[in-house]
């Protein structure tokens, strides 16, 4: 039986790919001590790797597969194919940057006041290149973790991910500039991408990894309305394309079905109330596929 080899991001992303792949129909199950996790489709066989070395290990072709972010593939210049972003990361739906900071009284304001001075980061490799692109000569140190504390008294400046910034603000840190925007990334290697049933498996896992992440955020609501206050009803609403809408036994009367972002329920509710919508009933969403 043919058998996809996917890593799975050990670490930081964890728990927020394992909850993605609940959602996408796929039931992934780690032991506190293992790092060989259990999926309930025979043909994927999973292994936990952090995603610093995923890319190595695909490009290898110890696994056919995995997820990671853009910025380590870029780190590690691994030569592997980026089949699709899939936009989450820790926290939320979104994508990171690898921005520039430095302490909030410090006089560096751009990339060129870094000449001659310490910059700590994770990403060397990213690092060095952002310095090299603006003609800048800096030493870039490895930071082991815990990056913010260590400007100034060991560094001047550091290169660190952020979602929201608020860790940075929290260090009282001031961003500078923004080295890389990453998003996590499917991946395979050339020889897997080749092979005409491991892309395909891979491809349909996308689609339904892609299907949970667009449903993540959006509800699904349903209501009834007479046919002459339907208009305003179709005023309210903010659709992903167009409502559908459908006949009721009442020849008077339609259902009317569409899908919005969950956080403008609260404030549309009100007015399909006022609109005289009728019946109306808020249900979840596993996944959309467009």
């Amino acid at each position: 039986m043919s058998l996809l080899k996917l890593g799975i991001p050990k670490g930081s992303l964890q728990e927020a790919t394992l909850d993605l792949f609940a959602r996408a129909g796929w039931k992934v199950t780690l032991s506190s001590r293992s790092y060989v996790p259990t999926i309930d489709d025979p043909e994927i066989e999973c292994l936990m790797v952090r995603a610093q070395e995923m890319a190595r290990y695909v490009e290898s072709g110890t696994l056919d597969a995995g997820i990671t972010g853009h910025d380590w593939v870029v780190e590690t210049e691994a030569t592997v194919e980026e089949l699709s972003e899939l936009v989450y990361a820790k926290q939320r739906l979104a994508r990171v940057r690898w921005v520039l900071a430095v302490p909030e009284d410090s006089a560096i304001r751009g990339p060129r006041d870094l000449q001659g001075k310490v910059i700590a980061t994770e990403v060397v490799q990213i690092t060095e290149k952002y310095l090299a692109k603006h003609g800048v000569k800096a030493r870039v140190e490895f930071s082991w973790g815990a990056t913010e504390v260590k400007v100034p008294q060991l560094a001047d400046a550091i290169v660190e991910v952020t979602e929201t910034g608020s860790s940075l603000r929290a260090n009282r840190l001031r961003i500078v500039d923004t080295v890389l925007e990453s998003a996590t990334v499917f991946i395979m290697n050339g020889p897997a991408a080749a092979d005409c049933w491991k892309r395909e498996k891979a491809e349909n896992l996308i689609l339904m990894l892609q299907g949970a992440i667009a449903a993540a955020s959006k509800v699904g609501l349903l209501l009834n309305v007479h046919r002459d206050d339907l208009p305003g009803v179709l005023g309210v609403l903010p659709a992903l394309k167009k409502p559908t809408i459908s006949a009721l036994s009442d020849p008077e009367w339609v259902a009317v079905n569409t899908i919005i972002e969950e956080a403008v329920v609260r404030q549309i509710l009100p007015k399909l109330k006022a609109a005289k919508a009728e019946g109306i009933v808020e249900y979840p969403l596993n996944k959309i596929v467009l």
